[in-house]
């Protein structure tokens, strides 16, 4: 059953009313996670809800200045299903699919919505019971995402989702000498991060020695190099400048965003150690009037140790090649030289399918000063951080999206 009655749809402001004389400022109003973890009673459908809820509450604004809706995952006809269910009439909807990089793509569409004039409110939410779908066997644990058009030369041989991932994580082990154990350092601090995160799935530590000799899943991935399967939802609501008063929090602000699409087929991709990071990153941090050294921590996508290394390289934190070494020695960490995914990441936090919309709302909560006494991030100086950066990578490196997030 629907969580609230519905309610009629939102009267559409004149055309004059729509089109600011300048873009407006887009802030971020609202974030919230539904529960996460180990759901086994509760529907896609109501992690939803429930996430849309405690957004809208944590920005203070009433439901009806929502005109905007953007949802992927779920239902026939996304987001129309899951918009109904909430009760919303939006004016303005995006489902936008590119897999792990579809909510930094909403997000930047969203963006520009609103900076246009063509939405004042736009609500992302996600929600998944991918680990209680399996243990219940409802469904089952996906190898590949099909067998047509041109995915059809690879299924016959074998060529998974993870096998592609390690193949690239062989070739920038061959090309610039990247080690196991260095790849196992992002593992070892995504454990150490998530061990201060009381909604982390995983939060004892492990060691790179517990990491090289688990169990093999796709050389030279073991288990640990590899995401968890978590259940889970979360949402953000975006506003226009002129709802920022109203907020019951100070805003954090859209500085820039980026998107890039690269390749389906392997034997397309131009370089296995390049992501569309590196395309998405730039113009984020173009349009954002930012570098990457005045960033103060990086929420990153992390299906896969390798995935953070080389999305660190494309976003220029290092040079091409040198993510290995980068990572070592802590930098990681929430008090390292650059923290990375810390609540955990996908690899010991959560990750219910479509992680990107988490990553916004740990660098909201950052931003705020709101990740608790033993997990927030501070500056050298003690102060808050101002600057923060979320990127999402969809398929195997097939796609990416940046959003670059600031504070006043």
């Amino acid at each position: 059953m629907p969580s609230a009655p519905p309610v009629p749809p939102v009267p559409v402001p004149s055309a004059t009313s729509r089109v600011p004389s300048r873009r407006r400022r887009v802030a971020v109003a609202g974030v919230a996670l539904s529960d996460c973890g180990r759901v086994d009673r509760a529907t896609p459908y109501a992690l939803h809800a429930q996430a849309a809820r405690r957004a809208l509450a944590d920005s203070g604004l009433d439901r009806s200045v929502i005109d905007g809706f953007a949802s992927a995952g779920l239902g026939t006809l996304a987001p129309v299903e899951v918009a109904e269910y909430l009760g919303l009439r939006p004016t303005w909807v995006d489902s936008t699919s590119v897999g792990g990089a579809t909510w930094e793509v909403l997000a930047a569409h969203a963006a520009d919505a609103i900076a246009a004039g063509q939405a004042r409110a736009v609500l992302l939410v996600y929600g998944s019971t991918a680990r209680a779908d399996i243990k219940a066997r409802r469904r089952t644990a996906n190898l590949s995402f099909g067998a047509r058009g041109p995915l059809q030369f690879e299924v016959p041989y074998g060529h998974t989702l993870i096998a592609k991932y390690a193949m690239a994580a062989r070739r920038h082990m061959h090309q610039y000498g990247t080690t196991l154990e260095q790849l196992a350092q992002i593992a070892v601090q995504a454990r150490a991060n998530a061990a201060a995160n009381p909604d982390a799935m995983y939060r004892d530590p492990i060691t790179v020695d517990e990491v090289l000799s688990g169990p093999m899943i796709a050389d030279p991935f073991t288990k640990l190099h590899c995401c968890i399967r978590s259940d889970g939802g979360c949402a953000v609501l975006l506003v226009a400048e002129d709802c920022v008063p109203d907020l019951a929090k100070p805003p954090v602000w859209v500085l820039g965003s980026g998107t890039a699409v690269s390749h389906t087929t392997m034997s397309e991709w131009d370089d296995f150690t390049v992501s569309p990071a590196a395309v998405s990153g730039r113009l984020a941090f173009d349009r954002a009037g930012v570098r990457p050294a005045e960033i103060d921590l990086a929420q990153i996508y992390d299906a896969f140790t390798y995935m953070t290394l080389v999305t660190l390289e494309d976003l220029g934190f290092c040079a091409k090649g040198e993510g290995g070494a980068f990572v070592e020695k802590g930098r990681l960490l929430r008090d390292g030289a650059l923290p990375v995914n810390t609540d955990g990441g996908g690899l010991a936090a959560c990750h219910p399918g479509m992680r990107g919309l988490f990553l916004l709302v740990e660098a909201v909560r950052q931003l705020r000063g709101e990740a608790g006494p033993k997990r927030q991030v501070h500056r050298a100086d003690g102060a808050l951080p101002r600057l923060a950066v979320a990127s999402g990578t969809g398929g195997w490196f097939c796609s990416s999206g940046t959003v670059v997030l600031g504070r006043d």
